[in-house]
Order: C-alpha cells, then sequence, then structure tokens
C-alpha cells in the first residue's frame, strides 16, 4: 500500500523532529532516575509495576520536587480560590457594569469548570515534568460531561517545534495503543488488510500511533474542520494509514518550558538540571555511608588461621571456638566508619539541592513570637522570589490555557448571550493568584505610603487637589483583585455623589435661612425698642 503524500509529510517532520530531540533524552533519563523515578521510561523500556525506587539511597531530591510543584500549583493555579480575571482592553469598556459582570460570569463559569474537571490532577502532573525536564505539555479539548478536558502529556511523546516568535506551534506525539482500541477510537480509518488481520490475532498487543498538530498553509476563517488555523492528523505508524483528520481553532496544547539557554534550543532547561551534579554525588555518598555503617555495626572478623576448623558464625548471639590457654581470638576489624566529614558533606550537598528548588524559603516556620505583620512579610518575600517564574509561565502556559478554555466554552455555549454593548471588544487575562497578588503588593504599599505623606502635608499645602480619587479607588481596587460584585458601579457611585451634593446644598439654604431668620429675630426687638425710643 502506497503512503499518501500527507502521512509522508508527517512521517518525515516526526523523523526530523525525533533526531533533534535525541541529544536531550539521555539527560532527561538520569533526571527522571533520581527526579521523577515513576516516569523513567524515555531511554529505558521499562514493565509496569516494576521497582523504579531500588538505586535511590537519598530522598531529598523527590521531596524538593514535589515541594515545588505544590508551591506552584497552591500560588498560580489554586481553583479554591480565583486566580485569573478577565477584563477589556478598552478602558472605556471596562466602566461598562453590563460589560464587567458579563466577563465576571464568564471567569466564575471556567474557575466553576476547572474545579470539577481533571484540571487539578493534570497541572500537578504538567508542574511535575516541567520542574524535572524543563518542558512539559497539556491536551486540552471540549468534554460531553465535564465541558473540559485536560491531558498532561509525557515528555517521552512528544516533539516539539517553535515559530518565529520563540513560541511553540508545532506538536508531533508518538504513542501506543491497543489493537483491540485501535478501531474503537478510530471507526473510520481504512486500514490495510494485513494490520486488520493483526488486530484480529493479536488484539492486546500495541501499536504505534502519529499524531501531528501544526499551522495550516490555507488562509485562516475557515469553518471546515480540515480548513482551520491548525491541522490534526493521526497515522498509524506502521502503515502510514490516515487515520483521522481535523483542526483547531487555536493551538490545542499548552507547552510552557521553565527556563531557555539560548534561542538555539527549543526544549526548556529546569531546576533538576542544575541541582542533578548534587544529586548524583548525594545518592553516592550516602551509599558509601550506608555500606560504612554496616560494617561499624557487622564488622568484619580477624580470624586466628590456626585450629579453627568450623565456620565463623557472625549471627547475633553466634558462639566462636578457640583454643585455651592463647591470647589468639576473634575480633572485630577496627574500619574507621564514623567520619563526620562525610556526614558534613552529605548536609552541604543536600543544602544545594534544596536552594535550587527554594525549600527553606517555601518551608518558612513561623516563629511562637512572630507578628502576623512578619509573617506577611515573609510570605510576600518567599513568593516574590518565585517571581522571575511568572514570567515565562503566564507567557506559555496561564495565558494559552486560558484561552484555549474560555474559547471551547464559548464554542459550546456555556456562558450567558453576549450584551450588545460589548460588540467585538478585545479580552485581556489578568492574574489574581497569591503569587502576582505578591507581586503587586509593592505597588500597593506605595500607593498607602504616599497617602501618608500627602495626609502630614494638608495642613501646609492642598496636595490633594492632585489626586484623582475616583481613579485612586478604581487602581486599588484592580490591584487588589476586588470583584464588581462587592463594589458599587459607577453609575450608583454618581447617584450618591448627586444626592450628597443635593442635600448638602439643601443643608447650606437651610443654614442660610437659619440665619436670617435669627438675625431677623435680633433686629426685630431692636427696631421696636427704638420706635419707642421715638
Amino acid at each position: 500500500m502506497a503512503v499518501d503524500k500527507k502521512a509522508k509529510f508527517i512521517l518525515d517532520k516526526y523523523s526530523a523532529l525525533k533526531h533533534q530531540r535525541s541529544t536531550w533524552e539521555d539527560h532527561w533519563q538520569d533526571i527522571a532516575n533520581f527526579f521523577l523515578p515513576r516516569k523513567s521510561n524515555i531511554t529505558l523500556k521499562r514493565t509496569r509495576g516494576d521497582k523504579r525506587h531500588d538505586q535511590i539511597f537519598d530522598g531529598t531530591a523527590t521531596h524538593a520536587l514535589e515541594l515545588l510543584s505544590a508551591s506552584l500549583n497552591g500560588m498560580l493555579t489554586n481553583t479554591i480560590s480565583p486566580w485569573f480575571v478577565l477584563k477589556y482592553r478598552s478602558e472605556e469598556m471596562n466602566q461598562q457594569d453590563e460589560a464587567v459582570e458579563w466577563l465576571e460570569t464568564c471567569a466564575s463559569i471556567m474557575t466553576q469548570v476547572f474545579q470539577r474537571s481533571n484540571f487539578q490532577q493534570e497541572i500537578f502532573e504538567l508542574y511535575h515534568e516541567l520542574l524535572a525536564f524543563g518542558t512539559s505539555a497539556m491536551f486540552i479539548t471540549d468534554d460531553p460531561i465535564d465541558d473540559l478536558r485536560f491531558k498532561t502529556i509525557h515528555i517521552s511523546e512528544i516533539y516539539i517545534t517553535e515559530n518565529e516568535k520563540g513560541m511553540v506551534d508545532c506538536l508531533v506525539r508518538r504513542f501506543h495503543l491497543k489493537n483491540r482500541n485501535l478501531l474503537a477510537m478510530y471507526p473510520e480509518a481504512q486500514l490495510p488488510n494485513n494490520i486488520l488481520s493483526k488486530i484480529q490475532n493479536a488484539p492486546h498487543d500495541e501499536t504505534s500511533i502519529i499524531h501531528s498538530v501544526h499551522p495550516s498553509e490555507k488562509p485562516m476563517g475557515y469553518d471546515n474542520n480540515k480548513n482551520m488555523d491548525f491541522v490534526s492528523c493521526h497515522i498509524h505508524e506502521e502503515s502510514g494509514a490516515i487515520l483521522r483528520e481535523s483542526g483547531f481553532k487555536e493551538f490545542p496544547y499548552v507547552v510552557p518550558r521553565y527556563l531557555k539557554s539560548s534561542s538555539n534550543e527549543i526544549y526548556g532547561r529546569s531546576p533538576a538540571m542544575n541541582a542533578l551534579p548534587d544529586v548524583k554525588m548525594l545518592n553516592t555518598m550516602v551509599k558509601t555511608t550506608i555500606k560504612a555503617a554496616q560494617k561499624q555495626i557487622d564488622p568484619p572478623l580477624m580470624v586466628p588461621d590456626d585450629g579453627f576448623i568450623l565456620p565463623v558464625r557472625t549471627t547475633p548471639g553466634g558462639l566462636n571456638f578457640y583454643r585455651a590457654g592463647t591470647r589468639e581470638r576473634i575480633e572485630p576489624m577496627n574500619i574507621g566508619a564514623n567520619n563526620p566529614i562525610g556526614l558534613q558533606m552529605e548536609e552541604q550537598r543536600r543544602k544545594a539541592i534544596r536552594e535550587n528548588f527554594f525549600v527553606d524559603q517555601l518551608m518558612t516556620i513561623q516563629g511562637q513570637n512572630m507578628t502576623a505583620t512578619e509573617v506577611m512579610q515573609r510570605t510576600e518575600e518567599k513568593m516574590r522570589l518565585l517571581g522571575p517564574v511568572l514570567g515565562r509561565l503566564q507567557s506559555e502556559l496561564l495565558q494559552p490555557l486560558i484561552t484555549r478554555s474560555f474559547n471551547l466554552l464559548f464554542k459550546n455555549k456555556k456562558f450567558p448571550e453576549v450584551p450588545e454593548v460589548i460588540g467585538n471588544q478585545d479580552i485581556e487575562i489578568e492574574y489574581v493568584s497569591p503569587l502576582a497578588k505578591a507581586q503587586k503588593t509593592q505597588e500597593l504599599s506605595s500607593i498607602m505610603r504616599g497617602i501618608e505623606i500627602f495626609g502630614s502635608l494638608q495642613n501646609v499645602a492642598p496636595v490633594f487637589d492632585y489626586l484623582d480619587v475616583d481613579g485612586l479607588v478604581n487602581h486599588i481596587k484592580d490591584v487588589l483583585g476586588l470583584p464588581a460584585k462587592v463594589m458599587r458601579s459607577t453609575a450608583q457611585v454618581k447617584q450618591m455623589q448627586q444626592q450628597k451634593q443635593q442635600e448638602q446644598i439643601e443643608q447650606a439654604e437651610l443654614q442660610q435661612a437659619q440665619q436670617v431668620a435669627e438675625s431677623a429675630g435680633k433686629i426685630a426687638p431692636a427696631l421696636k425698642a427704638g420706635m419707642l425710643s421715638e
């Protein structure tokens, strides 16, 4: 059977990307062995259920990876509390109460979808792979039950490339599928007879599938699935048969990189790569220390070679006989196992590993005499420490994740009807996670400090005349991430201000009338007294 031109193009692309990735695989395997052994099947063909921790003698690396993964999840994408808000690019539109309330409703619906779907467990897996390998990938699609479905793809299955802007826009995935599930997943596939025969004869054997998603070369804007912005094609690798063709309006994967060493490298670098030399050294040192401890507890024995015919019993309570009347006896060998320098070196390596994963900063212990202000300051310092990580994660993880999720929910009509006032307004994403809030804390502190200084100068000069109070309140609201439902609308505030002004005018008029009346009451007796005197 001749291979289709489309299939040949994708298979050739897969071969080229596989060659480009080959230099990373040994490095990833080393990292997986020490940091993420449950996923250490990159270059090694591991059997299901085999032991994968038996070569690890110190758990500092795995613990550090788990801690930082949990911290990023809690500080960036914790679904317990809102971690993003939607805003309009136009500031004028952000003042339209109806438009703002619609966006807040959409964001609330998205948060609910994240909570009931499998988002939490998949994003947690994504953080693990990101911190270990420097690159991770998640596939996002719609779901008839949970509205959205997420799937983190193991690094061993993905092959990526970038566009001219440095963003990943092409991903080829190679995965395995049981023969019995092949026709169930691709019921319309036209497979050769020999492949169909294999499926019937060996239904539990596995076959490899190539799934490619890449930008379409055709003009954009088509409604046909095969003519969208991104082309999707599933291929049976052995036969080259096309199993399914479709498309996406936006890239269905999010592919964050932790750090990039240069523009020539497509795959990312990770803190695990920085800590790998220390982890290898620590593992070897602990292994040696364990051997030394074994020798100290159960030391080798010095046995005289004269007159001994029985085996030496080294079990607890074991008796060994020697000739009486001699000074020759069985003695433990002094091996000098007590070496404090080795223990100090081990602790130095543990400290270096913890520093790469910010363990000491993330596990700041609250002291007994520590005030609430000190606790807050330490928490802010901890979050600002992770601030540099946020930039790339925002552009390569959070923004495409929210955009993809929003578009899928909007396409499936999970949002309320769009108000006419919105029109074709552009929408922006603003992050209100604990980490994002910590970054804005400094700005809020500066604002409050400025207000205090202005207050101290108010008696000298009218400095508050320079402040736009309405603008100040709106800016503080944005910095704190306060929802619109806890704030009065602009119309309500204006109405209240007009009412207060009217009340002040009426109060002033009343006071003026009272003063006139009082003055009249004082003048009348005086005039009467003057008339009587005449």
